[in-house]
């Protein structure tokens, strides 16, 4: 029922028509985003435009959407309120070159540390926070300036376009493909609305609401194009010391969204993107931004699912998405205005629906309790503070609980089958840790001429585990043995140096599991 992730290839037609559904969706999120940090909302939709284009073009994930985040804005209130918005600036351009020095470093591998129960929760937060930010969709500001409920006609034909929109995300798919349903809810509902007049609220609207009662008759989302400008702050130590904080806060906060929503797309996909490219590319889009007047960001969630939901697999889909924005920005801003906000919702509710792992039930129900408090931990902490401390404090309670429960390590049960030969059935996991304990199991010397590794009930899980590997089958090698090593995923083996020789491929019984490595990122 919750499957409608589209199972595509990359081609132009999908890219093109899902770059203009996400476009369209990147509006009204950029400007509250804006709204947020306390910066105009002409900064918001720069940064969505660049942090999109840059990222799409030379970032390590082909379909992942980048743009202007909350995660990122509540970051920058204390800075802007204090200091101004040229700190901002100059704070994004320094947030960027950590982040490209963590792509140098290739510190982006570090991800794959990350625990699956840490995952679902962080996918659930963020799924409920999605969720949540939509509810202030159903507000409107009364005459007296307070905001409130909808009521009456109003509200009621706001839920009934929220139904129809995903309506049409559903049903649609069923009878073509040809044209994301996304982008055909969001223009039939216009159309509704517009051609039958309805009492509806459009984007304008929101952004009315937003700004001082003063300014709303004036307020449109149409600009220029973003001009260079070093940001205006004097070029000292103490400026350095005052933005080093929110530098530090943003590039984490940026790198762990973007690649945690990487390897989401990974898992939805079945492809894999790069981990530390993808942190240069954040990090060269965030300095751009910084020079050009836009506060920053990193991927989103919620952007990308639409463009995964809507056929977008290729690097096009983001660099469409950028540029129509921009578009709109520069010559079509009415047309953009004039959007029901209940079509925008009820895309992002589908979202919702399609990014919550509702596959974490089983694990609730399961008998590691252990995951489930993880799971359940992690949820909470994205929802009540953000998903960059959830995620640290997920992976230390992990940690916490892994040691305890592998304190053992690696173990090893050895027999000789009906062949002579001698068989290693490995149980544990093959890690940094576990290395120096994987040597002592074997006994090369005494060891018979034909030796069967099988990792059948193990898992290798870093470049550590990997060398050891390739050590082992050289000792055996230098003594005339004849190795054999079974059941080891293929990107292990993509990997192996000297013991790839002996691996027996099965396809039906080897298992598939991804490993951190530098060679990879």
């Amino acid at each position: 029922m919750f499957d409608i992730i589209t199972r595509r290839d990359s081609n132009v037609k999908n890219d093109v028509l899902s770059g203009i559904t996400v476009a369209l969706a990147l509006v009204p999120e950029a400007v509250a985003f804006a709204f947020v940090a306390g910066v105009e909302p002409m900064i918001g939709l720069y940064a969505a435009f660049m942090m999109g284009l840059i990222t799409s073009a030379i970032g390590g994930r082909p379909g992942m959407i980048s743009g202007a985040t909350g995660a990122m804005a509540v970051v920058m209130v204390a800075l802007v309120a204090e200091h101004g918005v040229q700190y901002l600036f100059a704070a994004v351009v320094l947030a960027g070159v950590l982040q490209i020095m963590c792509g140098v470093f290739r510190l982006g591998k570090f991800i794959r540390l990350v625990p699956y129960p840490v995952m679902l929760g962080f996918v659930n937060g963020l799924a409920i926070v999605i969720f949540l930010a939509q509810l202030g969709q159903f507000q409107v500001l009364s005459p007296a300036g307070t905001v409130e409920w909808m009521q009456g006609s109003m509200l009621a034909w706001m839920v009934g376009l929220v139904a129809l929109t995903m309506a049409i995300i559903y049903v649609l798919p069923k009878f073509t493909t040809a044209i994301p349903a996304s982008l055909v809810a969001i223009v039939t509902v216009t159309l509704l609305v517009h051609g039958l007049d309805l009492e509806a609220r459009t984007v304008i609207d929101f952004v009315r609401d937003l700004l001082p009662a003063e300014q709303r008759d004036s307020a449109t989302l149409a600009g220029e194009l973003p001009s260079f400008a070093i940001p205006m702050v004097p070029l000292t130590w103490e400026t350095f010391m005052i933005v080093l904080p929110t530098s530090v806060i943003l590039c984490l906060v940026g790198l762990i969204e973007s690649l945690l929503t990487l390897s989401l797309i990974d898992d939805m996909t079945d492809t894999r993107g790069r981990g530390n490219k993808e942190c240069v590319g954040q990090g060269v889009a965030n300095t751009v931004n910084g020079f050009f007047g836009g506060m920053g960001g990193c991927a989103m969630i919620g952007q990308s699912m639409i463009n995964i939901n809507s056929g977008g697999r290729g690097r096009l889909s983001g660099i469409t998405a950028a540029l129509v924005l921009l578009g709109f920005i520069l010559f079509a801003a009415p047309l953009i205005e004039m959007i029901p906000l209940a079509a925008l919702v009820g895309v992002m509710f589908v979202v919702v629906i399609a990014t919550f792992e509702w596959a974490s039930f089983r694990i609730i129900r399961g008998v590691n309790k252990e995951d489930a408090f993880v799971l359940f931990l992690v949820t909470f902490v994205t929802v009540i503070a953000d998903l960059a401390i959830a995620v640290v404090v997920g992976v230390i309670v992990s940690a916490l609980v892994f040691a305890w429960k592998h304190a053992r390590h690696i173990v090893v049960e050895a027999h000789i089958d009906d062949d002579g030969w001698k068989v290693y059935e490995l149980n544990g996991p093959l890690f940094f840790g576990s290395v120096s304990h994987f040597r002592d199991l074997f006994d090369v010397d005494d060891d018979p001429e034909h030796v069967v590794i099988d990792f059948n009930e193990s898992r290798i899980w870093d470049s550590s585990g990997i060398d050891a590997l390739d050590n082992l089958a050289d000792k055996y090698e230098a003594k005339g043995k004849k190795l054999h090593i079974r059941h080891i995923s293929s990107e292990c083996r993509g990997l192996l140096n000297n013991a790839d020789k002996f691996v027996e491929i099965n396809v039906k019984e080897d298992p598939r599991y991804r490993i951190m490595s530098d060679e990879l990122g």
